[in-house]
This record gives structure tokens, sequence and C-alpha cells, in this order.
């Protein structure tokens, strides 16, 4: 019983870390401390491993939780009959926390955990603007290759910062390529302002290309 709990210990805490990267920046934004939004990015190539190694623990325990148990000889007058209120350490009730039901919740956390990027993006607030028609020349197209990007969570946590800017008109960002392309009128906001919204969330603008 104490080898199942150590391994669902373990599953929980690798569960936890690999996704360490994309729950950082939802905690932090809630707590208003944007700037280590992606104090745990370098987590980001480990990733798959986490995973792997949570699925073979979680399995592995299911595994011996379900096995046929081999039966114990008892001499107790019971004949180790569990029914018959047969006091052997095999016929005791299991702890919660040595219980199917307790593995279940066990493997839905982690499951959640591990999917956690795909739907991060509900816990964000919407801050969209409503677009005002502006002057054509006044709007600049700028593209700017950002540093410590990993999932939906980062992507997330820079729009959100950019859009907190005035005259912020389209915003595409994408963790996969590290970078984001900003439509913005130039007339109520600055390059020089944008990069510093992002900068302030702990991912860096490495360099930018304006169109």
């Amino acid at each position: 019983m104490k080898t199942n709990n150590s391994f669902i210990g373990a599953s929980l805490i690798a569960s936890i870390a690999c996704s360490l990267c994309c729950i950082t920046p939802v905690l932090v934004l809630i707590a208003g401390t944007s700037g280590m939004a992606s104090a745990f990015s370098w987590i980001e190539p480990y990733r798959p491993y986490l995973i792997g190694f949570t699925i073979l623990v979680i399995g592995f325990t299911w595994y011996l939780k379900l096995k046929p148990k081999m039966k114990i000889d008892c001499n107790c007058e019971a004949g180790c009959d569990c029914n018959s209120g047969c006091a052997c350490e095999s016929c005791k009730k299991p702890k919660f926390t040595q219980s199917k039901k307790f593995l279940g919740i066990v493997t839905l956390f982690a499951a959640l955990m591990i999917t956690f990027p795909y739907y991060s993006s509900v816990f964000y607030p919407k801050n969209e603007k409503q677009i005002i028609i502006v002057e054509s020349a006044n709007i600049q197209n700028i593209n700017l290759q950002i540093e410590g990007m990993t999932c939906t969570a980062c992507v997330e946590t820079i729009n959100y910062s950019i859009n907190k800017l005035a005259g912020i008109l389209k915003i595409k960002t994408s963790y996969e390529t590290g970078t984001t392309e900003i439509d913005f009128d130039n007339s109520k906001t600055t390059r020089s302002e944008i990069v510093e919204a992002i900068n302030s969330t702990g991912y860096k603008v490495i360099n930018s290309k304006d169109e």
C-alpha cells in the first residue's frame, strides 16, 4: 500500500511539473505580478518526458490496484472470511488514499494538468477593445520576435499585456514561431511602449522588423 502511495505522489508531482510553464502565466496574471510569467519556461523541453513518466506511473499504479490479489492463509477462526469479521490485514477496509476512488481522482487531476495548455485561455479575462476607424497613415505594422514562449498560456499573457495599451488594432502571436505581429495606431502608442509591455511579462523581445 505504501508503494502505491509513493507512485501516486510521484505522478502528482510530475503532472504538476510538466505544466508549470503554462500554469505560471495564469497564476501571475491573477496575482498581478506578470513579470514572473516566464519563470518556468525552462521546463518546456522536459515536458514530454514528464508526461510520459506520469502516464507510466499512473498506469502501473492502476495495474497494481486491479490485478488479482493472491489468497493469503489466515489462522483466525473465521477462516479469513472477510464477511465474517476477520481481522486480517488483507481484510481491512483500505484507507481513502489507498482506494480506487482516490486513484481515479489523481488520474483525472493528472489529465487536467497535462492538457492544461489546451484550455488555459479560458482563465484569461478578455480585454479586446472595440476597433475605432483611424487614419490609414497612422496605422503601423511591426513584427517582433519573442524569447520564452512555450504554449497558448504564454500567448494569452503577451496579448493581454499588449491590449492594455491604447491604439492596438490587431495582434497575431504564435508560440510555435516565437513571434507576434501587431497593427497599431502610432498616434496613440509607440513601438517602444509595445516592446516594454511585452518585456514586463518576463518574456523578452529579442529583435524586431518594422514594416
